[in-house]
């Protein structure tokens, strides 16, 4: 008996190796995706702007890195008792409006540079809401009101306008940018997926008009473009395992379990055997790493430390651009 949809995933034409540089931006599902490829090694930069869950912000976002924008005063807001941007995640919030622009700025700089030569570029939307602040309203300050706001940082609900894109709206956004970043660097390849992630507050109704949206603009997408590619975390999720005890307890977020699974399909899709061997053997070294010896000064566990730092040390000679120095030093001492 067949407990579960089949679901056909054609593994990419061009895999992901160790030696590919690979930006990540979207929702916060593209950070399951980036923290999984940054515990195994992979050279990554992950969501520059912090989370973003709407197409618009995210395409807007990808612009900004290749002019290497560069954010001022007058486009940060004071709410909440700190300092913030409307084009970025809380993550860069401070009470100190010169430690948000540093840090916006820098993270600004590092995207541009590492876009200019990244091989794979993963992009994961979450909603096709999106919001812009009305006019007259006291946060309308800098430009925010020129790009939308990726963010509303918990601000009254009553200073924004919500709309929900229109699958040409998408298309034409992401369309622009595509031409923008494979102009910008020959090489780029892309990969779209829908984030799984169920957005209640806008309704189950509405959730599913916001999804489907953004399904069919990334489908048109990539029917257009020779190298962009469609990964289904959204099918696996919703069609594969279809059942409510594969969410938290908000019902809205995939859990453990459904995560581990989508990332299982991930690497099918993306990587071919040699990698997939290589990361096997990551993993050995990252799980080792974690392990918390019941008596540090015994000699089976400085045993351990040993035969593992070997390990490290011979991975890295034959793959010296993995980054294993924190490993290295880990066995070496038995400290982080």
């Amino acid at each position: 008996m067949q407990f579960f949809a089949s679901i056909n995933i054609k593994p990419l034409e061009y895999p992901i190796t160790y030696q590919d540089k690979i930006l990540l931006i979207g929702s916060c599902f593209t950070e399951h995706i980036g923290n999984f490829l940054l515990e195994h090694k992979f050279n990554i930069n992950q969501n520059p702007n912090g989370i973003l869950f709407d197409s618009q912000s995210v395409a807007s976002s990808l612009v900004s890195y290749i002019q290497n924008k560069k954010y001022s005063n007058a486009d940060l807001f004071f709410l909440n008792e700190a300092w913030n941007s409307w084009q970025h995640h809380s993550r860069f919030s401070n009470p100190d409006k010169n430690v948000v622009l540093q840090a916006i700025n820098q993270s600004q700089e590092q995207a541009h540079h590492f876009i200019r030569n990244a091989d794979w570029l993963i992009i994961t939307l979450g909603s096709a809401f999106s919001y812009k602040l009305v006019q007259g309203s006291s946060l309308l300050t800098g430009r925010g009101n020129e790009y939308g706001v990726a963010n509303c940082h918990k601000a009254p609900a009553q200073n924004f306008i919500k709309h929900l894109n229109s699958i040409e709206e998408i298309v034409t956004a992401f369309d622009n940018t595509i031409y923008r970043l494979f102009h910008f660097n020959k090489k780029l390849k892309i990969i779209f997926t829908i984030s799984p992630v169920r957005h209640l507050r806008d309704g189950v109704v509405d959730n599913n008009r916001s999804k489907a949206r953004l399904i069919e603009a990334v489908h048109h997408l990539v029917n257009k473009f020779d190298r962009l590619f469609y990964f289904p975390s959204y099918e696996l999720v919703i069609d594969v395992l279809r059942d409510y005890r594969f969410f938290d307890i908000d019902l809205a977020h995939p859990n453990y379990a459904a995560t581990q699974f989508v990332l299982e399909k991930f690497t099918d899709y993306a990587f071919d055997s040699t990698t997939k061997t290589l990361l096997e053997e990551i993993k050995k070294i990252v799980i080792a790493k974690k392990h918390k010896p019941f008596n540090p000064d015994s000699v089976l566990h400085k045993k351990f430390m040993q035969q593992y730092l070997e390990k490290s040390k011979l991975l890295f000679a034959s793959n010296p651009s993995l980054n294993l120095e924190e490993e290295i030093k880990y066995f070496l001492g038995g400290k982080e």
